[in-house]
Parts: C-alpha cells; structure tokens; sequence
C-alpha cells in the first residue's frame, strides 16, 4: 500500500519539523532577541527565523535518518 507509506512518511517528516521549530522556540525564549554582527554591520533576529532555521535542521534530520535506513 504507497499511499500508506507516504502518509507515514509526511507525518514523520512533519513530526521532525515541528520538533525542529519548538526547539528553536525554546531557544528563542531562552536567549530573547538574538543579535548578529557581520563587520561593521549589526541586525537583531526575532523568534520567527530562528524558528524557521531549525525547523530546517529538523527536516535535515529526517533526511539524515531516512537516508541511514536505507
């Protein structure tokens, strides 16, 4: 049955990206508003993109796993 495997799949994927995006929303929390400094210029980084930035990293680690399992 594919249409139940890719089901499992999409729901594991999501699973991993929301894991990835409340780590980043602890994180956030944690250290408040980031900052950034490139050279002479300097920006602060709200919760969203760091959010966002990990829930990469947690579809990176559904990647990582998927690949190692097959």
């Amino acid at each position: 049955m594919v249409q139940g495997k890719w089901s499992r799949l999409a729901g594991e994927a999501t699973a991993f990206a929301l894991g990835g995006a409340g780590t980043g929303a602890i994180a956030s929390a944690l250290f408040g508003n980031m900052g950034v400094a490139l050279g002479s210029a300097a920006f602060a980084l709200g919760a969203a993109p760091v959010m966002v930035a990990w829930a990469i990293v947690g579809l990176a680690a559904f990647g990582l796993k998927q690949t190692m399992a097959e």
